[in-house]
């Protein structure tokens, strides 16, 4: 039975303290059956400590994990159908590739022909060459290994796999590859996926939804589109992404000044009674202009530095102590050179204003 609404998975009221001080503090969550849900936040957020609780690896200090209804909290890892796979792997080293898949089977008393037979048929979905089932894995590349472990948390059917940072120690163009081959496998078999990275770019590209964490509390819940494009805070737009941030002080509905750089700003409006925070604008929403009035919203600078970035370049304009950040594609690149004095402008309906919670 999956619980209200297609949650699986139901956290309430989660903390988890060491010598007084919550790890992860009061966390409310829920997560849809079938979903690729990410968990991101900096250094001593509190997102490994969270998965951990929800594998069965530490025991909260108070609240509950539900899962399909069922209070969990005291049920110990190796009892709950559930798997991790962790960042370090964790395979026998001693033991050939289709002994380390097949190892939660041998475990469960399940025979030999038919635990062969399932690693097998992992092995061809996650691409590992037939032959490799009698390769000791220390013979076998990085990448491969991680399919290896893959292979061995799906061998047990769990119904969530949670995920450690698994692919942190990869190179870039092999990190790259395994983030859509996972994204693919998810949607293959249909299973929950609790993920954890520090990386922003692999939670935008691989997950349904993201968590912000911070301090312990999940500060945003979204989809990646809403995470970059709506944050709800200072904290938030400045994690996912490049950004342009101002501090300001609204004046009049819409109407926004900053101490940061002189000018008067223009917003969309501003809802809540906000009278103090951040105007946020993403780079790819910054242009250069001719004349001020081509936009709502400008501020003359210098052209300090451009970067290219395969298939977009970013500019870097000074503006007294500021700095502000365009991205353009590269067959829009613009035709002027450094130290060239410019105009960069943005539109009212590209700019929103966030507290600093």
């Amino acid at each position: 039975m999956v619980g209200r609404d297609g949650v699986i998975l139901y956290l309430r009221g989660l903390t988890k303290t060491f010598a007084g001080h919550a790890a992860v503090d009061a966390v409310d969550l829920e997560i849809i059956e079938g979903e690729l849900f990410t968990i991101v936040g900096p250094s001593g957020s509190g997102k490994t400590t969270l998965l951990r609780m929800l594998a069965g690896m530490e025991t909260p200090t108070s609240g509950d994990i539900m899962l399909r209804g069922d209070r969990i909290n005291d049920i110990p890892a190796n009892r709950r159908p559930t798997c991790m796979v962790f960042q370090s792997l964790a395979l026998f080293p001693h033991k050939e590739v289709g002994a380390n898949i097949e190892f939660s089977l041998k475990i469960r008393g399940i025979d030999s022909a038919t635990r062969k037979r399932r690693a097998l048929e992992l092995m061809e979905m996650l691409r590992l060459p037939e032959n490799y089932y009698r390769r000791a894995v220390t013979q076998i590349s990085g990448g491969e290994r991680q399919r290896v472990a893959l292979a061995r948390a799906l061998a047990f059917e769990p119904e969530i796999l949670f995920f450690d940072e698994p692919l942190s120690a990869l190179d870039y163009k092999l990190r790259k590859t395994l983030e859509k081959e996972l994204k693919d496998i998810h949607r293959e078999t249909k299973k929950t996926f609790v993920y954890i990275t520090h990386s922003l770019e692999e939670a935008m590209v691989m997950s349904d939804r993201i968590g912000v964490m911070r301090d312990g509390k999940l500060v945003q819940i979204g989809s990646p589109q809403e995470i970059y494009s709506a944050p709800n805070s200072k904290f938030v737009a400045e994690f996912i992404g490049d950004v342009n941030v101002l501090s300001v002080k609204v004046t009049d509905g819409r109407k926004l000044i900053s101490d940061d750089v002189s000018g008067e700003f223009v917003a969309p409006p501003i809802a809540g009674g906000l009278r103090e925070g951040y105007l946020v604008v993403r780079p790819e929403y910054l242009r250069f202009l001719s004349e001020p009035g081509e936009a709502a919203n400008h501020v003359v600078g210098r052209l300090y530095n451009e970067y290219a970035l395969g298939s977009r370049i970013q500019y870097h304009v000074r503006v007294g102590e500021r700095t502000f950040v365009l991205e353009k594609l590269r067959h829009e690149a613009y035709q002027g050179h450094l130290d060239q004095e410019v105009i960069v402008g943005w539109d009212a309906a590209d700019t929103i204003v966030v507290p600093d919670l």
